[in-house]
C-alpha cells in the first residue's frame, strides 16, 4: 500500500506574531522538528506545502517535494488541495500539521501501522478519546478532501464519514500544537 504524506506549513501564524515554524527550540526550529517526525521509511512520498521560502528550501534539502502556497488566505482547504494533488497517486494520505513541536516519528509510525490494520477507515492520533493530528485518509476520501472550501479542514470529512475516525491514543504533549508564544513556552517547560 502506498501512503503519501502532506506536511501543512502554510498558515500565517497571525496569533503567534511571527513565523512560529522558524522558532528554535533546543537548537531546532519547529518546522525541522515537524519534518523529523515524518515517517520516511513507511510513506511513499512527502509534500510540504508552505508559503515560506526558507521552508521550501529546507524541504528540498530533505528530499521532500515542496509546494508553494501563494494564497494562504484561501484557508486550510487550499493547503490540503495543493498537497493532495501532489501525492494523490497513493492509496492513502497522512496529513501532518507543522506546529506540533513535540510529535515524535515513532508515534507517527505507530499511527501508520494502526491505519494499515483497517485501511478502508480514517485513522487519527488522539488523547483521552479526543481526536487530534496527524490523520490518515484512504483514497476513498480524496474527493471529499478536494471539495473542502475556505478554512475548513479534514475534520469536516471525518464528521461526515459514517464510521468516523479510528483513534490511536498518544501522549498529550505530542499532540499539542502551538498558536501563541505563551503556548510554546508552556509546552516546552
Amino acid at each position: 500500500m502506498r501512503i503519501g504524506c502532506v506536511v501543512m506549513a502554510a498558515g500565517n501564524g497571525s496569533r503567534f506574531g511571527s513565523n512560529k515554524l522558524l522558532r528554535v527550540i533546543d537548537g531546532k526550529s519547529v518546522i525541522e522538528r515537524a519534518l523529523d517526525a515524518v515517517p520516511r521509511d513507511v510513506v511513499d512520498t512527502v509534500a510540504v506545502v508552505t508559503q515560506y521560502a526558507p521552508i521550501i528550501e529546507l524541504a528540498k534539502r530533505r528530499g521532500f517535494s515542496s509546494i508553494e502556497n501563494r494564497y494562504p488566505e484561501r484557508g486550510i482547504s487550499y493547503t490540503i488541495k495543493l498537497g493532495l494533488q501532489t501525492v494523490q497517486q497513493t492509496d492513502a494520505v497522512l496529513f501532518m500539521v507543522a506546529d506540533q513541536p513535540l510529535l515524535q516519528r515513532e508515534t507517527v509510525e505507530r499511527l501508520v501501522e494502526f491505519y494499515l490494520q483497517q485501511p478502508q477507515r480514517i485513522a487519527a492520533l488522539a488523547h483521552n478519546g479526543v481526536r487530534g493530528n496527524p490523520c490518515i485518509f484512504p483514497a476513498a476520501c480524496f474527493p471529499a478532501l478536494l471539495a473542502l472550501q475556505g478554512d475548513t479542514g479534514g475534520g469536516a470529512v471525518i464528521k461526515a464519514d459514517a464510521h468516523g475516525a479510528r483513534l490511536l491514543e498518544a501522549d498529550e504533549k505530542q499532540l499539542c500544537d502551538i498558536d501563541t508564544p505563551q503556548e510554546l513556552e508552556k509546552l516546552v517547560k
